[in-house]
């Protein structure tokens, strides 16, 4: 949250910032988009069944039943993603529905850790961390990431595709997943 604006931004707004010796930045990007509906956006985040055809590079993407987690307020599931020209990463997650911070409805996930670790590399390589956010508020949209592979399940070039390659792609990427979900939003 303090890497939020302190007022409605009036274009596109990218940060990137390293932390914690991660081989990715953190990225968070914002923008305001006409006609944002929060109470939507946030139900499109949780429609999980549903991202397969409205969410890019969604190849495939379902909840999977588990007592720790209950909709509505959150979710575990698993996502497959293909990333052009790399392959597909795979993993298992956990959505929050978070509720309302300084403005903003709030959507965050992170990785199920020992359930990713469990998956077979024959359909992609697997996440070593994901965590993010959806922010919405009358007009405005952000959404926060992190995210690597694991090391292990990528080649070199791959893994310097993934990492240094996702940082100098990352604005590009934030800005076309939230006119994404912009659009589904509004499609609801």
């Amino acid at each position: 949250m303090q890497r939020m604006p302190s007022g409605n931004p009036s274009s596109f707004s990218f940060q990137g910032w390293a932390h914690a010796g991660r081989p990715t930045k953190e990225g968070f990007g914002i923008m305001p988009i006409a006609g944002v509906d929060p109470a939507k956006v946030i139900d499109a985040v949780m429609d999980l069944n549903n991202y397969v055809g409205n969410v890019d590079h969604v190849s495939e993407c379902r909840i999977i039943a588990d007592s720790r987690y209950e909709q509505p307020t959150s979710a575990r599931f698993y996502q497959l993603v293909k990333i052009p020209l790399l392959g597909s990463v795979h993993h298992e997650l956990v959505l929050h529905r978070v509720g309302e911070m300084n403005g903003y409805q709030v959507a965050a996930w992170h990785v199920l850790r020992a359930e990713t670790d469990a998956l077979s590399t024959s359909k992609g390589f697997r996440s070593d961390y994901n965590v993010g956010a959806w922010f919405a508020k009358d007009g405005v949209l952000g959404y926060a990431l992190a995210s690597a592979p694991k090391k292990g399940d990528v080649g070199w070039l791959k893994w310097k595709a993934l990492t240094k390659g996702a940082d100098a792609a990352a604005s590009k990427v934030l800005k076309g997943n939230l006119e994404g979900m912009a659009r589904w939003a509004a499609r609801r």
